[in-house]
């Protein structure tokens, strides 16, 4: 096997994308220096009037031609162009697995995460963008007012009928709105899901989603002091009745008003305390944005909009392509309804479909709630399930739990419409470039790292390339929650063998400090009636199709500039000869948005329609086969009592899963202690838990630590409340299960060391004893060997294997325990660890 196979490249591709984005950059460059030279003189009293002087026509008006051109062309061009960069890429896209692809050492110090009050985890290189993010805003209000205040005296002042103070305080309140508008202009990027902005510079817009909230803060302290000011100016000149006025050119105080209101709403569900526990309505009052965009525009007038229109003419474009694809229901094949209220839905999708690990998607399932979507981590990989799509639902909130409910019922529904946006994700990963991926999840998020585990299997047993070891190290509040790892294998028709992979789980229950017997419960399998109108999961106008998006892009600005010139020539400019004072600025900015949402709907629809009837052959075929599918009875896959389990993909799962009881896992040292050169840690889980190891990377005991910059952020807006709190355990303790009762604890004295006789007491009153006393344990091996038939509950899935075969071997570091289990003591100090069967068994019914 040769593991020092180049990757796949083509030279011509890689020199185009080259020489494109040298044009990206260079036109970002210009955009961004406007944006500092904007509040200068030279800008506002030399370079603006002559530009305007030539762009100036009957068409666009007298001031908004130079608008588009320095505000709004380079932003859709760079969109556009990088449509094109994307795709080439897609067609040499790779996994990279060469080392030193790290992008060199000498940045890798600024790609360490940093843990600040208020902005979460970020790296060097974000917080050093951000900084200048809010340089570039202060330099403008700064600028602004030094030249403003030069103006003002009191001469000045006396004749505008203001005290020196009063027109100062009128000053600042104008800059405020207009700083805030530049904060606007960057809002909108970081939620654009289907963008190709974002990935042109190597980012995801779900690892984007923490800058929109940065800038939506911005935005509003910036919006509610310039209201603010207003309220404050008009209250000491007594000039209240400003308040009321709508000006018919020029600017409309009562549209700015509501527009101020309907964002002060918005904002206040923004909060994490809020958000997280009322989601709802944070959901809800999300959508105010609306009007507060709307009345934005009639406020300040659609010239001086065009500043922040780019990012939001691409959002409305996302957003219109996101509402035809969830139209029309999906096909849903099957579900697992583990014990632990979680499901995994899986859906067929067409061959086409390609997502990187990681990758999430919205759904919506009306017959819960017709208005609600939420994002869930895709589980699966397009690569190993390629006609499969997977997704697991932790039932945390009151939309999953009724789902859970709908599935789990005595008698499930045998069909169930479902509609998705997406998938969202990376377009390609990096992790075969480490030696070992250390993933850490909490809770229900494991579920991004099953997807990761999935795709190294495709990646060694079918591209036969060299994979990183993996240790996944998750924590669970409670033993049923465990059922989640069995997961981790598909649900059938893909190469799940992972005993080549080196995968190592070290599973922590932390609010059980002994393994509990419960009632068996199995996983039951649930396979739905086909829907002929339910179609396979499409890929998106993005990511798997590049060049409709760029069409989209484009063709939608020029019909949008095409009808508003005729709109221009023909109407407005017959009624107002360009002066900008006969014609209505409000009606004027609503026609502009009008048509701007017709070029978007001309163009999205008539694409979505011509790729929806190009896949209506592969979507025919894929129905017909799921047609001819048997429906299985439920437990279909465990019910084969008479099979041999290691004749299972799961036996090579079950021996690599140790499960610890009563304590959380001791992160600082599973980092510190691996000797690998290049170690990537990713972490997914409540917020205390990412801070941790966000700070063990961060403080430089191992430089072989590198903390990849995916984020699941979004997903905590929603769920994520899985902190582990049962503190950990003084004393070490295997815990094997002997009978379906809950074990009694031992009074013994953890800091006493046992007999040989009370280890032997211990093993079989309570299945607890200490893995350090080597005579204890070999006397309870002989007396577990002379049971009879014994059941394992695994993991807590309730499945009982039943011990058929020869005794194991004794030992005191590593060997089997009673009844031939696999036991050894914990490499984590102070941990008990229940041990996986290494021999042969059956399911038990």
């Amino acid at each position: 096997m040769d593991w020092s196979r180049p990757p796949l490249s083509d030279g011509g591709n890689k020199t185009m994308r080259a020489a494109i984005m040298a044009v990206v950059t260079a036109v970002l460059g210009g955009y961004l220096f406007l944006w500092v030279m904007m509040p200068t003189s030279a800008y506002r009293q030399t370079w603006l009037p002559e530009l305007r002087a030539h762009t100036a026509s009957t068409y666009f008006g007298t001031t908004q031609g130079a608008t588009y051109l320095v505000f709004t062309f380079p932003v859709l061009f760079i969109a556009a162009l990088g449509c094109l960069y994307l795709h080439l890429g897609n067609k040499s896209r790779f996994i990279n697995h060469t080392k030193g692809s790290n992008g060199g050492h000498g940045l890798g110090k600024y790609r360490r995460p940093l843990i600040i009050k208020g902005l979460g985890i970020v790296s060097g290189i974000e917080l050093a963008f951000f900084l200048m993010f809010i340089a570039l805003l202060v330099w403008n209000f700064a600028t602004y007012l030094h030249l403003s205040f030069s103006k003002i005296t009191p001469n000045s002042a006396a004749q505008s009928g203001q005290k020196v103070w009063e027109a100062k305080l009128e000053t600042v309140a104008l800059r405020l709105g207009l700083i805030g508008n530049i904060a606007l202009s960057f809002l909108f990027f970081p939620v654009t899901r289907g963008s190709s902005v974002l990935p042109i510079f190597g980012l995801t817009w779900e690892a984007s989603v923490k800058y929109h909230i940065w800038v939506g803060h911005i935005v509003m302290v910036l919006f509610t002091a310039h209201g603010l000011c207003y309220v404050i100016y008009w209250a000491t000149t007594h000039q209240l009745s400003e308040m009321v006025k709508w000006e018919k050119t020029g600017i409309s105080n009562v549209a700015g008003e509501i527009s101020l209101a309907g964002g002060l709403l918005l904002w206040a569900t923004t909060f994490p305390r809020i958000r997280r526990n009322m989601f709802e309505l944070f959901f809800y009052t999300h959508h105010l944005y609306i009007l507060f965009l709307f009345f934005f525009v009639l406020h300040v007038g659609i010239s001086y909009t065009c500043i922040m229109l780019p990012g939001f003419f691409l959002f409305m474009l996302d957003r219109y392509l996101r509402f035809l694809q969830s139209t029309r229901g999906v096909r849903l094949m099957s579900a697992r309804v583990l014990p632990c209220e979680t499901v995994e839905l899986n859906f067929s999708k067409c061959t086409g479909l390609s997502y990187a690990p990681t990758s999430m998607m919205f759904m919506n399932v009306p017959s819960i709630s017709k208005l609600q979507w939420h994002p869930f981590t895709i589980s699966s990989s397009s690569n190993l399930e390629c006609d499969k799509l997977s997704v697991i639902i932790k039932g945390e909130g009151s939309w999953s739990k009724k789902l859970y409910r709908l599935l789990a019922s005595p008698s499930p529904v045998d069909r169930l419409r479902v509609s998705i946006e997406g998938p969202y994700g990376p377009a390609s990963t990096d992790f075969l470039r480490h030696d070992l991926l250390v993933l850490v999840s909490g809770g229900s998020g494991v579920t991004p790292f099953i997807s990761i585990i999935r795709e190294l299997v495709y990646t060694r047993k079918t591209l036969k390339c060299k994979t990183p070891e993996v240790l996944l190290v998750s924590s669970f509040k409670n033993s049923t929650d465990l059922t989640m790892l069995d997961l981790i294998l598909p649900i059938s028709g893909a190469p799940s063998e992972i005993s080549g992979l080196g995968l190592k789980i070290e599973a922590y229950v932390t609010r059980e400090k002994q393994p509990i017997m419960q009632e068996k419960k199995t996983i039951r399998t649930i396979r739905f009636k086909p829907n002929p109108s339910d179609a396979p999961v499409t890929p998106i106008l993005g990511q798997n199709n590049w060049l409709w998006l760029g069409a989209i892009i484009s063709s939608s600005f020029i019909i949008y500039l095409i009808l508003i010139g005729f709109l221009t020539r023909f109407y407005i400019y017959p009624i107002d000869r360009n002066t900008n004072k006969v014609y209505s600025s409000a009606s004027r900015s609503a026609l502009h948005m009008l048509f701007l949402c017709i070029g978007i709907v001309i163009t999205a629809t008539s694409a979505f329609l011509w790729n929806k009837s190009k896949n209506a052959n592969e979507n025919t075929q894929i129905q017909n086969m799921d047609g001819t599918t048997p429906v299985a009875s439920p437990n279909s896959r465990y019910n084969n009592a008479g099979r041999e389990l290691e004749s299972f993909p799961q036996q090579s799962l079950l021996q690599s899963i140790h499960v610890h009881y009563g304590e959380r896992p001791d992160l600082k040292r599973f980092l510190s202690e691996r000797k690998e050169s290049s170690i990537g840690v990713l972490v997914c889980g409540p917020k205390k838990l990412r801070h941790e190891v966000a700070s063990i990377c961060s403080s430089g005991l191992a430089a072989n630590l590198h903390f990849e910059s995916i984020s699941f952020s979004w997903f905590f807006l929603i769920r994520g409340r899985d902190a582990p709190t049962v503190q950990m355990p003084a004393t070490h303790r295997l815990h094997k299960i002997q009978k379906p009762l809950r074990p009694t604890p031992s009074t013994q004295d953890p800091t006493t060391k046992p007999t040989a006789t009370q280890a032997s007491q211990s093993t079989q009153d309570t299945g607890a004893r200490s893995t350090t006393q080597d005579g204890g344990f070999k006397e309870a091996r002989e007396q577990g060997r002379r049971k009879g038939e014994r059941s394992f509950s695994r993991l807590g899935l309730g499945q009982h294997i039943k011990n058929n075969t020869k005794p194991g071997r004794g030992g005191s570091r590593r060997g089997r325990g009673p009844s031939g289990f696999w036991s050894r003591p914990s490499r984590m100090g102070q941990t008990g660890s229940v041990g996986m069967p290494a021999l042969k068994g059956t399911w038990a019914d």
